[in-house]
């Protein structure tokens, strides 16, 4: 599988898709929803779509596709191969969402939650198999929430389409297991070959699954910790195991809504520096004022920049 466009730029989502194959543009089409790495802290999430004409449903049965997470990866990778091969009638599209774009969303100050994170996703695909001119008529998804809320959700967004959703789907109907096939390696070969884009240096890669509970991945946390810029966007600051972390291994922010003192007084105080003088005017260190200093990408990134007036 070919994540060459992901791994450019690992800080944003991205999608990836296969040929559409003729045989959905004329036939009758079911198609399957299936999500991988919903619960890790590290890594990204990524949703799955795979579809094939109502007709040929026994020929993907024949590919003998299971739910993904009753595989070992040489039997996922062999069938991800058998499909994306049956590029005849088979086709298969993934929205792979990134640690940051997952941690940005939940802690923005409009809370957009996983779930409505993982719909969103969800539906983006569907209406992208549609764009494409797949012939949609049936859907079957592993929910996310309540099924009969999520069933009714997509059912109202795309009418004539017959939405399924069930719990375990992924093991009832075999074309959400070929969805959650195509996920999950695609999961794994974005977190095996994972680009640390901030310049780490030597990273150790031995991070485990990235699950909460992973011995592997609790040692990687507590090991890759920096106690001012905390983690690398491979890790989901919005996730409970992060900010405890954090809490207790960081050093504490103090924040100007914190108390009624003034921050740069409360700094000063505790024989540290407000963050707020180095973006005062005539605050600017030599470093600053050089003009061969160059802005790091933390700033950049964000479109961060000083201000002489409001």
């Amino acid at each position: 599988m070919d994540l060459g466009e992901f791994e450019a730029d690992n800080s944003v989502s991205c999608r990836l898709a296969s040929a559409i194959p003729d045989v959905c543009k004329t036939e009758d089409c079911c198609l399957g929803i299936d999500e991988a790495g919903r619960g890790p802290v590290l890594g990204p999430m990524v949703y799955g779509i795979c579809f094939c004409p109502v007709a040929k449903k026994e020929d993907l049965k024949d590919l003998k596709v299971a739910d993904s997470k009753t595989l070992t990866e040489a039997q996922r990778e062999d069938l991800f191969r058998k499909l994306d091969e049956a590029k005849s009638f088979v086709g298969w599209a993934l929205q792979i969402l990134s640690p940051n774009t997952i941690s940005t969303s939940m802690l923005q100050r409009s809370k957009y939650n996983l779930n409505a994170l993982s719909h969103d996703a969800a539906i983006g695909l569907v209406q992208f198999a549609l764009d494409s001119g797949v012939q949609l008529k049936e859907v079957f998804v592993d929910t996310v929430g309540p099924a009969e809320k999520y069933q009714e959700k997509l059912s109202q967004r795309f009418p004539g389409v017959e939405v399924t959703v069930r719990p375990k789907a992924d093991s009832l109907f075999p074309i959400v297991s070929a969805a959650s096939i195509c996920a999950k390696v695609a999961r794994d070969h974005s977190v095996k070959d994972w680009n640390f884009p901030e310049d780490l240096g030597e990273v150790d890669a031995d991070y485990g699954s990235g699950y909460p509970s992973d011995p592997k991945t609790k040692a990687w946390l507590l090991k890759e910790l920096d106690p001012v810029f905390g983690y690398p966007q491979f890790v989901r600051f919005s996730w409970s195991t992060t900010q405890t972390l954090l809490d207790s291994k960081a050093v504490t922010v103090h924040w100007d809504d914190d108390d009624e003192e003034d921050g740069e007084k409360a700094a000063a105080r505790q024989n540290n520096t407000s963050m707020l003088s180095y973006f005062k005017a005539g605050s600017k260190t030599s470093a600053q004022q050089s003009n061969t200093h160059q802005t790091h990408r933390f700033f950049t990134e964000r479109r961060l920049r000083s201000l002489a007036t409001l």
